[in-house]
Parts: C-alpha cells; structure tokens; sequence
C-alpha cells in the first residue's frame, strides 16, 4: 500500500505497574493484554479515529477496523500499540544477553557482518524488526527465514527484505528496552505513558492531546 508521507501514527508504550508486574501466569497474560489494549485506545484517540475493534481472524491476525489496522506488543515491564491506515507491526523487548545459538536462528553471518554494533543491542533490533515484519504479514515464526537484514543505515533505522518488498523499520531505546516499528513513509509521534500518568490520561481521553506525557519525535 502506497502512504502519504504527511500520515503520521502515534506508538503508545504503556509502564506496566510495579504490583502488576509481579503477576503470574494467566493473570500475567490477561492483565498485559487489557493494558496494550488500553494502549491502543489512546494511540487511536490520538490519531483522531476514536473506537477501533480488536478482532482477530482464525489465525489471530489482527483485523483492520473502518480501514485502520492496529498491532499489539507486551513484555512484563511495558506494553505497547499502534493504529495506522496501512498494514504495520510493533514489538518491544528488554535487551539482555543471549546464547550464541539465539544468534544463529534470528540472523545468517552475512547479516551479522553488516554492522560491527554491539551484539546484544544488535540481536535485539533484528529480533524485534523481523517480529515486526511477521505481525505485518500475520504468518507467524515459520516465516521467520524469509526476513532478512538488507541494509543497517544507522542505530535508530534498517531495513528488511521480505516476500521481493523492502521495508523501513525505526527503533527507539528507554530503559534498557528497545521498541521498533514499520515506519515506511510514515511520521511517527512516540507517546511514552509513565504508571503515575495513565489514569489522567484514561480520564481526559477526549482531550488527550492536551496531557503532559512524554512526546519523541523520530
């Protein structure tokens, strides 16, 4: 799908709170999934599309509602959400070491040997790029091979090759997280919610452009 490069989309990552964080199991499961729904309600009162439904097809491919899609992302210490006019994909993860065998199914030694960036923040942005890319096309982790690093053109931008199409995918880093999206042509407004700000900005959503949360600009 061809974007104007005047769309701009609003990413929302939400804090999880501390008491919520100890959660386990089940309970961890339904609680970060209402959160990054919540998340995604404010991302899309902010772009000015109001109620968006959150249904998914058998596959759990995420449904486009009134022409808008919509892409989810939890981790125990942030979730985060998306609306946007076209296909997209977001996904968060806390950056840690890995095992080398980790390495070795998330990317082939030619993509390794594009950047000589720090291995551990590197896995993580080619791990949440390709996840991203995945979500975009609803295929799932067997498509995983398909996505491949084309070009690394600085910390923040890469591109991923997949299916013969080229896409732009940006990163930002808080907290020793990193959290990337499908940017393609888009401008894209990072709202990061901290824990004392969600309740206000759960109460004056119909205003929410005027609250005092963090607003990054890529």
């Amino acid at each position: 799908m061809k974007r104007n490069k005047a769309d701009t989309i609003y990413p929302v990552i939400l804090f999880v709170p501390y008491s919520k964080q100890q959660l386990k199991g089940r309970d961890r499961v339904a609680f970060l999934s209402r959160h990054a729904r919540r998340a995604l309600r404010i991302s899309s009162l902010k772009s000015g599309i109001g109620f968006i439904e959150t249904f998914k097809d058998k596959n759990g491919m995420p449904l486009p509602f009134g022409g808008n899609y919509w892409s989810l992302t939890h981790k125990p210490k942030y979730v985060g959400a998306v609306v946007a006019a076209g296909r997209i994909g977001i996904d968060i993860e806390e950056i840690r070491q890995c095992s080398q065998s980790l390495f070795e199914k998330i990317a082939t030694d030619r993509e390794w040997e594009l950047t000589d960036a720090n291995p551990d923040i590197l896995f993580f942005r080619y791990w949440t790029s390709k996840e991203c890319i995945l979500k975009y096309a609803g295929t799932g982790l067997k498509d995983l091979s398909k996505c491949r690093i084309a070009e690394v053109i600085d910390d923040y931008h890469l591109v991923i090759r997949f299916r013969e199409n080229n896409f732009l995918i940006s990163h930002h880093y808080f907290d020793n997280h990193i959290v990337s999206i499908i940017s393609d042509d888009f401008q894209i407004k990072w709202i990061f919610i901290p824990e004392e700000q969600i309740e206000p900005f759960d109460r004056q959503s119909a205003s929410i452009g005027n609250s005092k949360g963090l607003w990054l600009d890529t």
